[in-house]
């Protein structure tokens, strides 16, 4: 450590190191990196990419800011010096309410890649006061609370710029924030947040209840605020609004800055669309380059040479459609842009599907993507080619250029460096520094897939994250498991499609069969985390399904030594970078066809755990590299689900009444046992749910599941055998950087390089 560090870290704490408390130390490293991040910022590139995304889920930032500027371990060894854990340092800090789930944390990663690789780039956000929600467990169900995040001196800086943003009947004063990216070993990039000035966090009484109709007052509160009341579905379209008009305005006002004249926009911006939820921006930015004295029909071609859009999503539902008379209301200004839009699509293709407003006076978001952006991408082999062979067949045949893959990533900086310590030093040890840098380099452990001394480490590592999960569980949630089991983990946002429902009737069932005697070689761990929509009723009922197993489960003396179940509270980041290094099983259980990529299954394979799940999203990528022997594949494929799906001939009750185990485990459900200790209207909403819908065809992959679990849980008992998919797993992993889909993203679509 430089004495000028120290000294730093000593001048802003106004204290010796060794007299402060952690609460000092904390705000002494945030402001010390806040320090050395402006250091590296840069103005290089003419051209600049603007990520606009309304999730975030940027985690804990000390740690991964002290990663990237290279002296995390130099800070951890002098404070250790003066008898202070950087560990309990970190506790102190709140983590970012700016995210949901894969789509925020993806986001995240792709901020980290974009500096770390040097590009000049920014993201653009909104600075939720309250985020998505703080999940509480009662009488187990999931309770949703306001999470309040920001504090006075925090990561987040106020800025001077501001814009009024004028919606219909009233305008708003936005501020900007920013929040430092700081890169691997490279420069600082910004993602910068939107707010309002008048703001009222004194809305929001007890959970997450608050007048949706005062705009003014509660725009920046919360992230996807409830949608199941037309209040609430009408904030979704002013927040997405408030969004993209900063970030249009923004966009033109730092690239005039540099000598764009506003027809060469392209050559200073490339505007990538993070899902559909940014949408507006191309519509916005057409009105403002009007304002200009711009030519409407011009402005539509340079706003098409700079918009990108990113499509994450299978789901017909998940592909925003807002009724004309929500934007006649919130956004009046942009009506008559969208009209004239989609007169010129109409005009061109008489194919209705692909209109902007369809017959139901809808406005489709993702086709204005696609007619009026560059590149249309997915984000995993499998869902790029669903969307250009099924879901987006119609535009693929008009655009076939504009459709390409980018197979998602993940930052190494926080999913490996940060969060597994352990791995990463001796990964260091045996095969050099070099991975860090470039992942590719991880394939280098494969020269030890059968050295036993190796492999014996790899699971005292394993065993150490291990012990630390169940004492951290211990403190955190109370709850006791034995740190010797198998650690089998589904963390999530939960959806039926992604079939948590499924993992909980194996656990019916794995209970049920315990009971009767038989019992597993190795005891069984299942741990869950996940949050459900507020106005999601069948995932807050299977999340009461869970908690209801826990308690029965947990406290049954004749079970609980050989399966214990655990559902994580309040799932995020921080708990995600306990749970992943601990993992031995990782449940990627999606219905074949329904999960565009998934990055926890990234997270999960670098960390060494060993994937059971279908050939669906990134799965079927990880599954070329790793070879069938590391990873466990069930279920019918996605040609086979789409089918049924086009037949509509999977009928669930079928397969409840031709099969005994899973009438057994589904009637559970309803049993006095788990009424007991659960609510009847719930626990009958969702077995009748299975029975008579299961859309996402729990029952269907649900014997396949069961068998290849227990394969797996077979095969676990065999360490040596078992170490070596651990190995092969991390080995393999270093296709799955965010740096090498960055890479991608600058090389086809972005261009940055060319106009420097």
């Amino acid at each position: 450590m430089s004495v000028n560090v120290r000294e730093l870290l000593e001048k802003k704490c106004c204290n010796n190191i060794a007299a402060c408390t952690d609460e000092q130390l904390y705000y002494g490293l945030l402001g010390l990196v806040k320090e050395l991040a402006k250091e590296k910022e840069s103005s290089n590139g003419r051209k600049k990419i603007y990520y606009i995304s309304a999730e975030f889920l940027i985690g804990k930032l000390l740690s991964n800011n002290l990663i990237n500027l290279g002296i995390y371990d130099e800070v951890a060894s002098m404070l250790k010096q003066y008898g202070k854990d950087i560990n309990l340092i970190e506790q102190v800090e709140p983590e970012p309410s700016l995210g949901n789930g894969g789509l925020g944390r993806l986001a995240a990663c792709f901020l980290d890649s974009m500096a770390s690789l040097g590009l000049n780039g920014d993201g653009i956000g909104l600075n939720y006061h309250f985020g998505l929600f703080l999940q509480t467990f009662e009488n187990h169900m999931q309770k949703e609370n306001k999470n309040p995040w920001m504090e006075k001196e925090s990561w987040l800086t106020r800025t001077e710029v501001t814009y009024p943003v004028q919606f219909g009947g009233f305008t708003v004063q936005s501020r900007m924030y920013d929040l430092d990216v700081t890169g691997y070993d490279n420069r600082t990039n910004k993602l910068h947040l939107f707010d309002i000035e008048t703001v009222d966090e004194n809305l929001v009484g007890e959970g997450i209840n608050f007048n949706k109709e005062d705009i003014c007052k509660n725009l920046t509160l919360f992230l996807y605020p409830d949608d199941s009341d037309d209040a609430g579905r009408l904030l979704r379209v002013y927040q997405q609004y408030f969004m993209v008009s900063n970030a249009a305005r923004l966009i033109l006002q730092e690239c005039r800055a540099k000598g764009c004249n506003l027809y060469d926009l392209p050559d200073y911006a490339a505007i990538q669309i993070n899902d559909t939820h940014p949408s507006m921006v191309i519509p916005e930015l057409i009105r403002l380059l009007m304002e200009q004295g711009i030519r409407m029909k011009d402005a539509i071609d340079i706003v098409s040479k700079t918009c990108a859009y990113t499509n994450h999503t299978i789901l017909a539902e998940a592909l925003e459609k807002w009724p004309v008379d929500y934007l006649n209301k919130a956004v009046p200004q942009l009506m008559p842009i969208i009209r004239e839009l989609d007169t010129i699509v109409k005009e061109k293709y008489a194919d209705k599907s692909v209109a902007i407003i369809d017959e139901n006076n809808r406005v489709h978001m993702a086709h204005m993507d696609i007619h009026y952006g560059y590149s249309v991408n997915g984000v995993a082999y499998l869902h790029t080619e669903i969307l250009k062979k099924n879901e987006l067949n119609n535009f693929y045949k008009i655009y076939p250029q504009k459709f390409n893959n980018k197979t998602n990533g993940i930052t190494f900086r926080r999913w490996l460096m940060h969060c597994n310590k352990g791995l990463s030093h001796y990964l260091d040890e045996i095969i050099g520094a070099g991975w860090r840098k470039n992942a590719e380099e991880l394939e280098k452990l494969l020269a030890y897939a059968d050295d036993a001394k190796v492999l014996q480490k790899l699971l005292d590592i394993k065993q150490e994250n291990k012990r630390a999960l169940a004492a951290y569980l211990k403190e955190t949630q109370g709850v006791e498991i034995d740190e010797n089991s198998i650690f089998d983990i589904q963390i999530k946002r939960l959806h039926e499609y992604k079939r948590q429902q499924m993992n909980a009737l194996y656990v019916i069932h794995k209970y049920l069969e315990i009971k009767k005697g038989k019992k597993p070689a190795t005891p069984v761990t299942v741990i869950f985390g996940a949050k459900a929509a507020p106005a999601y009723v069948i995932a807050k009922d299977i999340i009461h399904l869970i908690l209801c197993l826990q308690e029965i489960i947990n406290k049954d003396p004749q079970v609980s030594p050989y399966l214990k179940v655990v559902m994580v509270e309040n799932y995020n980041v921080t708990k995600a970078e306990k749970l992943i290094p601990a993992c031995d099983i990782s449940q990627q259980i999606s219905l074949a066809s329904k999960e565009a990529s998934g990055t926890g299954n990234m997270k999960f394979m670098l960390n060494g755990a060993v994937i059971l799940g279908t050939m669906d999203g990134a799965n079927v990528e990880i599954a070329e590299l790793v070879g069938e022997e590391n990873i466990y594949i069930f279920g019918e494929s996605s040609d086979t689900v789409i089918e049924h799906y086009e037949k509509a001939d999977y009928v669930s009750k079928k397969y409840y009444e031709e099969d005994e185990d899973i009438k057994e485990a589904v009637d559970f459900i309803v049993s006095d046992a788990l009424l007991k200790v659960g609510q009847k209207e719930n626990l009958e909403r969702l077995y009748r749910e299975l029975l008579n819908k299961d859309w996402f065809m729990t029952l269907l992959d649900y014997k396949d599941y069961a068998a290849k679990r227990e394969e797996c849980y077979k095969d676990y008992e065999n360490r040596m055998v078992w170490a070596k998919k651990m190995l092969v797993n991390t080995a393999k992993a270093g296709f799955f950087s965010s740096d090498r889909t960055i890479a991608e993203y600058d090389k086809d679509i972005w261009k940055l390089g060319e106009n420097q």
